[in-house]
């Protein structure tokens, strides 16, 4: 069936409109790139087609048509096949292999100087010397038999890395035309995708290309050479110096923010003896029983059960008193950041800009490690139970805040704007739709504060929390595996029954 001359014009209207968008978008070689472009969008499957200039220029080509991410792949291939070629062709493969003969050589003489005595004395020593001797001949000979197969492989290494590199040329130059195309169409929906080769993208990329593989090339095949290729520049007076500003900044912190740290430490203690006389002081028989009935109401008899089961474990074991104390240590830490976190959250949910400040510190918090954040919490707060609270506050106070953005963002819009419509306030509108809805994902957050916070108890012990971390601690010094295997567990069961309760299955 024949189409109609309306058809045909349409579809020659559409060609001609997307060779104009094609030209628009390469502005160089158009003619090349809309009779490749066309070929390609006819058939949907794999088309062979070959850009002599992708392959020539390789890293050069992508990068300077803004596809760094395939750029950065060919590059590191191929500066792996430029350093082979040049190692082959113009590099000391054995050089490694003559410097160690150089030292042999040095302790050799040393050996044949002391034979040469302990024959002209007669000494008892010769023969251990004459096997010494042979033994570091015999060494020589074969490290010196590797050098020269080293350097006669020269060539085979070379022909391999020309023969990698001619593979690699080849895939750049089949694959560029159908990567830019693809480009091409993600560049019809989104104009902000740039085109062309821009002046920027050109120089970037020539310029980082050259850098990699010269720099990559020569320090692999001529090491030594180039001392500045081999360590960072620097001076050690930088590092004195920067330990000198570092120190001066937190002796003036302690000096001028003794109110505010001693405020900070108050609260920390209130909460925490709070919690100490719930925990520890109080019967055991009620903390477990208030326990077991809080599992089952939240997670269900089985939880229950199996919550009653982890308690008698830490009674039985002698486990149940620094369990408490864990526990409050631990609560006053999820307490505190829970409150901290939860309206953080809820500010930054609505007001973009500032949470796009606070990120980067709570990346930083998370992504430091203890041990050096340990050391301004205990210049500021010194050792004991106030400082482990800050230092497991800080470590794991962060979930929460990111997880109630997410759960708050992710509330529909559609379902706000109704809400909206019917008259809801702003105070109605937060409790009554964005909470409720972004619940589970706060909830999640909370249950990672809590997990976060029990994986610091070993590490909090180390600047003064008791509890079950200082079991672990003591097995650690000592050597103890019973011990530190049983108190293990127990904070395993601890973080058990806290994960039933929060993230129990009713609600």
């Amino acid at each position: 069936m024949s189409n109609t001359p309306a058809e045909t014009n349409s579809a020659q209207n559409i060609t001609a409109e997307r060779a104009r968008l094609t030209r628009d978008f390469v502005v160089t070689r158009p003619g090349y790139y809309v009779a490749a472009f066309r070929k390609i969008g006819a058939d949907a499957r794999f088309v062979w087609t070959f850009n002599l200039g992708a392959g020539l220029l390789g890293p050069i080509w992508y990068g300077m048509r803004g596809m760094w991410n395939w750029g950065l792949a060919f590059l590191i291939l191929e500066t792996f096949a430029w350093v082979q070629v040049i190692r082959g062709l113009f590099g000391d493969l054995a050089a490694a292999a003559w410097h160690r003969i150089g030292q042999i050589e040095g302790t050799l003489e040393l050996r044949r100087q002391q034979l040469a005595a302990a024959i002209e004395k007669n000494s008892g020593k010769i023969d251990v010397y004459q096997r010494t001797v042979q033994s570091l001949e015999d060494a020589i000979g074969g490290i010196r038999l590797e050098a020269e197969q080293l350097e006669a492989s020269g060539v085979w290494i070379a022909l391999a890395g020309a023969l990698a590199l001619l593979v690699i040329k080849l895939a750049q130059a089949v694959m560029a035309n159908r990567l830019l195309e693809r480009r091409f169409s993600e560049w019809l929906s989104n104009p902000s995708i740039g085109k062309g080769m821009t002046p920027w993208h050109i120089g970037l990329s020539v310029g980082f290309t050259l850098l990699v593989i010269g720099a990559t090339v020569t320090h692999y095949s001529f090491p030594g050479a180039y001392g500045v290729l081999m360590a960072f520049p620097t001076e050690g007076f930088i590092r004195l110096e920067s330990i000198k500003g570092v120190e001066w900044f937190f002796d003036f912190c302690v000096r001028n923010g003794e109110t505010l740290f001693d405020a900070v430490t108050t609260v920390i203690r209130f909460v925490l003896d709070g919690l100490e006389i719930i925990f520890v002081t109080t019967p055991w028989m009620v903390i477990a029983s208030f326990i077991v009935l809080l599992t089952a109401l939240s997670a269900g008899l089985r939880a229950a059960i199996f919550s009653g089961a982890f308690l008698a474990y830490m009674g039985l074991l002698g486990f149940w008193e620094k369990a408490m104390t864990t526990l409050a240590l631990l609560g006053t830490a999820a307490c505190l950041s829970i409150a901290i976190g939860i309206p953080l959250g809820m500010f930054c949910a609505r007001r973009p800009r500032f949470y796009a400040f606070i990120r980067p510190i709570m990346d930083f918090m998370q992504t430091m490690p203890a041990f050096v954040f340990m050391i301004p919490v205990i210049a500021f707060f010194g050792t004991g139970k106030p400082a482990a609270v800050v230092t497991t506050m800080i470590f794991g106070g962060t979930p929460v805040v990111r997880l109630t953005v997410l759960g708050l963002r992710g509330v529909p819009e559609n379902v706000r704007e109704a809400a909206i419509s019917y008259g809801a306030s702003k105070w109605y509108l937060l409790t009554r739709v964005d909470l409720p809805l972004a619940g589970p994902s706060i909830r999640a957050g909370i249950n990672q504060t809590i997990m976060l916070s029990l994986a610091m108890v070993v590490v909090a012990s180390l600047i003064g929390a008791k509890g079950l971390g200082e079991d672990v601690l003591e097995a650690l010094q000592y050597a103890n595996v019973g011990q530190g295997i049983l108190a293990g567990f127990a904070i395993l069961f601890c973080a058990m029954i806290l994960d039933r309760i929060v993230q129990g299955e009713r609600k």
